[in-house]
């Protein structure tokens, strides 16, 4: 793994404030000094580094961009921006801290009750609890509107049943935050661990965020207080929310993972040599794949700078983040096979981190909404008409 210097072709550091810079740079000290030298061994072991957990809630990963509670309050620019370095890790880090943020704080704090809030909040944003988003279903990805888990009222309770699956961090959630129909309508409920009826299992054999927990939930007959219910928001509108949250900080995400590509293959190609003992980096053919990998990179780094500035300024909103989500996925999935390419064989070994950022962006090109669903949205967004219904 060779040394990382920065990505920038277009001079896009210009483009951010010193306090951006800042955030951006404790980020990648972070993840410089205890990510890279151990994620290859957490990789192949699929071993979630646990014990970042506290480091991370030091720094403010954390519901970074919310305000109150102990968090950190920053902007969604410096939030993008801790997004991209903590990818640069590893797909599987930034998805940990993604879901506590975006998909567990982010709803309790929009639609949640003032003891909901309190309760829940300051211990997840300094990493004292752990929150999971169960929304998917084995048989509903891309349609969640026909999921079948479902939540009837008894008294001053609601009784669950239904399963989830592939729910990051559900096997070491204290809390999962769970949709179920109930009362004719969309609603999502905080399940404490330890629940009876509630049981979660690792998802096992992974080829890809292998440094992540994934999991599958099952809840059968899990009776939790009617006021656990989020009571701000019904319908597909609460769990949709959340994902918007989410996929920003995704758009941000894959950028450095595909720096961390890009990086690596160039550094690589300018001393390995073949044909007259000249590096491959003097190739055409290799010179053609740097130009159209820093071509992408800088056109997904505006992409995301404009949304997050439009994000700052109220002016965005879910068809925006599809887009975002979209390019920049597939572009960061493209360029780690091109990168994996430039190196051959050795591109496959994980004495180099391409084949594994490559392997988790399989993931991320599906999850939180596939390439072909984001398609759709802009489609519509751009016709007026909805062509999934």
């Amino acid at each position: 793994m060779f040394p990382f210097r920065g990505v920038d072709y277009l001079e896009i550091d210009s483009l951010f404030s010193d306090e951006e810079r800042l955030v951006r740079q404790t980020v990648r000290e972070f993840v410089d000094k205890e990510v890279l030298p151990h994620i290859e061994e957490w990789n192949r072991k699929g071993k979630f580094p646990r014990h970042l957990v506290p480091l991370m809630a030091d720094l403010g990963f954390f519901g970074a961009n919310l305000e109150g509670y102990g968090c950190a309050g920053m902007s969604s620019v410096e939030y993008g921006l801790i997004m991209q370095e903590l990818e640069r890790g590893d797909s599987g880090l930034r998805s940990f801290v993604s879901v506590q943020g975006a998909l567990v704080m982010y709803p309790i704090r929009e639609y949640g009750s003032e003891e909901q809030k309190e309760r829940w909040l300051p211990a997840l944003q300094q990493g004292k609890a752990i929150g999971c988003f169960g929304l998917t279903e084995p048989d509903f990805g891309s349609n969640p509107a026909g999921m079948r888990t479902r939540a009837v009222k008894d008294g001053d309770h609601y009784i669950l049943n239904g399963e989830k699956a592939w729910i990051t961090s559900g096997t070491i959630a204290d809390v999962a935050l769970v949709w179920a129909r109930a009362d004719g309508d969309i609603r999502g409920f905080l399940v404490e661990k330890g629940t009876p009826g509630f049981t979660a299992k690792d998802i096992k054999g992974k080829w890809s965020l292998r440094a992540s927990v994934t999991s599958s939930i099952s809840l059968e007959d899990v009776r939790v207080p009617a006021c656990n219910m989020l009571p701000n928001v019904k319908g597909m509108k609460g769990p949709l929310s959340c994902l918007t949250q989410a996929r920003y900080g995704i758009g941000w995400g894959v950028i450095g993972a595909a720096m961390a590509c890009y990086n690596e293959a160039l550094e690589y190609a300018k001393i390995r040599k073949q044909f007259d003992d000249r590096p491959i980096a003097s190739h055409q053919l290799v010179q053609a794949k740097f130009a159209d990998m820093i071509t992408e990179i800088t056109k997904a780094q505006l992409l995301a700078l404009q949304v997050g500035r439009l994000k700052d300024g109220g002016r965005t909103d879910f068809a925006h983040v599809s887009m975002l989500k979209r390019n920049n996925v597939k572009m960061a999935l493209d360029l780690a096979r091109a990168a994996r390419d430039i190196l051959g064989a050795n591109g496959v070994a994980d004495e180099y981190p391409i084949f594994r950022h490559m392997c988790n962006l399989e993931s991320v090109y599906t999850y939180e909404g596939t390439h072909n669903i984001h398609t759709l949205i802009i489609g519509e967004r751009v016709t007026g008409i909805p062509a999934y219904k």
